[in-house]
């Protein structure tokens, strides 16, 4: 009976090594590409807020080693991604009667320059944003600032990864 165990586990190993570029998260990487390079993102919005470019930049390093087997490279990578942080904006969208903002929302902006060595169809330039609401009543500092930046860059690194590796 233990044979037969280890039979089966052996040819489900095989059949899975056999699909290497089959990802459980959607990517679609070709056989050739082993490493990405994620360059800087400057903070050219109008309103900087200071560190949000390393965070960023942070954030999409780390979404792509969690979600992919390729390795980080600081040059010559595979896949290239660079861009710049266009927009951090801080508006009202509700109102009370007393003309005071009842909600605010920050909306922050990533324009992205995609390259893949081995499939310039591939390769894009877009632009990106989420945004985040919270109270009027609260000040964007904090906790409030960390769990909205949190949010916004969770959706816009993975719509990024969707748009460039899973060909959403």
């Amino acid at each position: 009976m233990k044979t037969t165990h280890y039979i089966v586990l052996f040819l489900t190993s095989i059949i899975l090594l056999s699909c290497g570029a089959y990802s459980f998260t959607g990517a679609s990487v070709g056989p050739n590409t082993k490493t990405f390079q994620v360059n800087y993102f400057q903070n050219n919005a109008i309103l900087v807020e200071p560190g949000l470019d390393l965070q960023f930049t942070n954030a999409l390093i780390d979404l792509l080693q969690n979600q992919t087997n390729l390795t980080l490279v600081k040059s010559n990578g595979d896949l290239v991604y660079e861009g710049e942080i266009t927009q951090y904006r801080i508006s009202p969208t509700t109102a009370t009667s007393s003309n005071t903002a009842a909600q605010n929302r920050l909306t922050i902006g990533v324009k992205v320059h995609f390259m893949d060595k081995h499939d310039e169809e591939a390769e894009f330039d877009k632009s990106f944003s989420f945004y985040f609401d919270y109270a009027g009543s609260s000040q964007l500092i904090g906790g409030v600032k960390d769990a909205a930046v949190s949010e916004i860059f969770e959706r816009i690194t993975q719509d990024i990864f969707n748009a460039s590796l899973a060909k959403w």
